[in-house]
């Protein structure tokens, strides 16, 4: 390549120039980069050892090969015909091109930055490389580990990903989400003792032992750990196995410059331990510039730069784009190839000029050249433990279980995970105590020592409704937002590899399941003996059955509503529509005997008719008198009346309970399809 002398024309323009703002610490060279960790206070990172990497494996060569993305313009043109449009000439051409023909590799030992303006390509190509990419987007090309061809098991199986989003159960504990990483992630045959030694490691390897008894956090709601320590502890969760490769999405994405500087001291150890990092980074400061071993630079979904800071500073200084002193070489590489607003043609010069000089330089042809041969040239030196990796990653495309813990494993663990989130939030234990003692003590008030009369018939009847209304009601929205506010977290964690959406769903609802026994019976002692319902004994616990009865079925209908939705928000909105038909049924405002034949079946959906039923026949069966006080008035002789009246009956006692137990296990079964189908649908 030509050397460019000082007067020759720079491809950036004078006033982009002038807009620049410096710094005072400029890069030093790539032997002496400040920010490595050394001396008191440095973040270290674990030593090489197999926690659930396949076949023992240490180091790992990642390449890849003319990586090509395309995508469309619009969801509804995806299909084939669609999708593709004819050219005058006939050939055909895609929608819009995201990647084009990127080559790359990286190395045992480095920490690889891609970094580029936004649109550049940045996230598109690490989703491809990850095989992650979403829907409408279809990609092509070859990547390879250590000579083979990578494949999403085995790709799954070496490397670990870190996400620019950090999703965590904000009530528990530092400590407590590692202690569950390590029990879903690690290999099935890790004794326990051995788990929890490997994470007091990373406890103190990633610097979190001052903070690892502090609850995570719930922005808005509960104070918890900072951003830095979130980062870290999105590390640590991923270092627990000890893969060989890593790749994490915007790291410094939300942080300050001191945090931002602290995290890539991480993955700067983590490199220096010999495993592969790849990251994304849009415009890092000075500081952390100097501390990549290897830079990409992508522009318009094509490949201007790769290799190391002092090789890119001489690449553009040769182009006549030479970096100012005491300026920071990221920010002028980027503004050098970013889109200017009404210089798009200037910049898509620049841009071609500079992709096209690198393709052609020394550097360049070495990279397209090792790419393509790596498939074949490491195939033979990579040694035995590729087999065993090939070998366990086609077990689990065939018969083996994608999951490192058993089933059991994952209950156990899930299990505990969600009855931690369940006892340590407030809001589900004193609040829904103190709102049901509230509750009770009102309708308690309200409906106080009823006697047995057409007066207190009424009364009854009406506060038993009210009783049956608020069980619904208050246990429905108090689970609505269960599933679709953790749905991210479970989505990631699914898909990870951690647990079965079984597991996840059975877990959640036993972990809920003594407090939706204990609130109907708090209810029920306080309000039963106030209103003056059936005083015998067993009407009392045949009542309490059935309000936790008529609770759980509630409860599962609002599973339902949580699964089938996408976001707490439309759940809230869509639950009370959805529940009014349901109450209307119930026997109070319209009686049984004269609902439309046409609408009959949302009555034998309606857990309000079978518990108002229930509930009434518990409280009317056996009572052979009521008192007439006034004249002219209609007066129910008995209980056996009331019941008619209502269009009820005693000998559907049982086919009510039997009914309810059938919505509770219909509503749940329904629930729990919701919850997979939202799995499958993001897969």
């Amino acid at each position: 390549m030509t050397v460019a002398s000082e007067e020759q024309e720079p491809l950036i323009s004078s006033s982009v120039e002038n807009q620049r703002v410096t710094y005072n610490n400029s890069p030093q060279d790539g032997n002496s980069r400040p920010g490595t960790p050394s001396g008191d206070g440095e973040v270290s990172v674990p030593m090489p050892r197999n926690y659930g990497a396949i076949g023992g494996v240490e180091k790992v060569t990642y390449t890849w090969s003319d990586i090509n993305a395309f995508a469309s313009q619009t969801r509804s043109r995806r299909r084939l015909w669609n999708f593709w449009k004819t050219s005058p000439n006939g050939m055909f051409q895609q929608r819009k091109q995201l990647l084009k023909s990127v080559n790359g590799a990286a190395y045992p030992g480095e920490l690889l930055a891609i970094m580029g303006s936004s649109g550049a390509g940045k996230t598109t190509l690490l989703n491809t490389l990850t095989f992650r990419t979403p829907s409408g987007v279809v990609s092509s090309g070859t990547r390879a580990l250590n000579g083979q061809p990578a494949t999403p098991e085995a790709l799954t199986a070496l490397s670990a990903y870190v996400q620019q989003q950090d999703l965590f159960i904000g009530t528990l504990t530092v400590r407590e989400h590692l202690i569950f990483q390590a029990l879903v992630r690690m290999d099935r045959h890790i004794p326990y003792a051995q788990r929890m030694r490997r994470v007091q490691e990373v406890i103190s390897e990633l610097a979190l032992s001052k903070c690892q008894n502090t609850v995570i956090g719930i922005p808005g709601r509960l104070k918890g750990i900072s951003g830095g320590e979130m980062k870290r502890l999105s590390f640590a969760s991923e270092v627990l196995t000890d893969p060989p490769l890593m790749f994490c999405d915007e790291p410094t994405s939300g942080l300050d410059s001191f945090m931002a500087q602290n995290v890539i001291q991480v993955l700067k150890g983590l490199g220096q331990k010999g495993k592969t990092v790849v990251c994304t980074i849009h415009q890092p400061s000075s500081e952390l510039y100097a501390m990549f071993d290897k830079l990409l630079i992508m522009a318009d979904g094509r490949v201007a730069f790769l290799g190391s800071p002092d090789q890119a500073t001489e690449f553009f200084r040769e182009l006549g784009a030479a970096c100012p002193a005491n300026y920071n070489p990221a920010d002028h590489f980027i503004q050098l190839l970013a889109g200017v607003p009404g210089q798009e043609e200037a910049t898509r010069h620049t841009i071609d000029t500079v992709c096209t000089a690198f393709a052609k330089s020394d550097v360049g042809c070495k990279l397209a050249a090792e790419a393509e041969n790596s498939l074949f040239r490491e195939s033979k030196i990579s040694g035995g433990w590729t087999e065993a990796a090939w070998a366990s990653a086609a077990a689990l495309r065939s018969h083996r279980s994608p999951y490192k813990a058993s089933w059991c494993a994952q209950f156990r663990a899930v299990l505990w995970r969600s009855w931690l989130s369940v006892t340590k939030e407030p809001m589900l234990i004193k609040v829904r105590f103190l709102q049901t003692v509230m509750v009770s003590i009102l309708i308690g008030v309200i409906y106080f020592g009823q006697h047995l009369d057409q007066d207190g018939v009424m009364n009854i009847n009406g506060a038993i409704f009210i009783f049956l209304t608020n069980m619904t009601f208050q246990n429905i929205f108090a689970v609505i937002n269960v599933f679709c506010s953790e749905l991210p977290i479970f989505i990631r964690e699914h898909h990870n590899g951690m647990y079965r959406a079984d597991v996840y769903f059975l877990s959640k609802t036993l972990a809920e399941a003594p407090v939706f026994a204990t609130i109907p019976l708090v209810f029920t002692t306080i309000a039963y003996y106030m209103i003056g319902l059936n005083p015998a004994p067993e009407r009392f616990f045949i009542a309490s059955g059935l309000a936790a009865l008529i609770t759980n079925v509630a409860t599962s209908f609002g599973y339902l509503i949580s699964c089938a939705s996408s976001s707490v928000s439309m759940a809230a909105s869509v639950g009370p529509p959805i529940i009014i038909p349901f109450m209307l049924f119930g026997g109070f405002f319209l009686n049984s005997g004269s609902v439309p034949p046409y609408l009959g079946w949302i009555s034998y959906l309606s857990w309000f008719r079978y518990g108002n039923e229930a509930l009434l026949v518990n409280q009317w069966s056996g009572i052979d008198s009521i008192a007439c006080t006034r004249e002219n008035f209609t007066c129910p002789a008995s209980g056996q009346v009331v019941l008619e009246t209502l269009s009820f009956s005693e000998d559907d006692f049982q086919m009510d309970i039997i009914s309810m137990v059938l919505l509770f296990v219909g509503f749940r079964l329904l629930a729990y399809f919701a919850l997979l189908l939202r799995t499958r649908r993001a897969k």
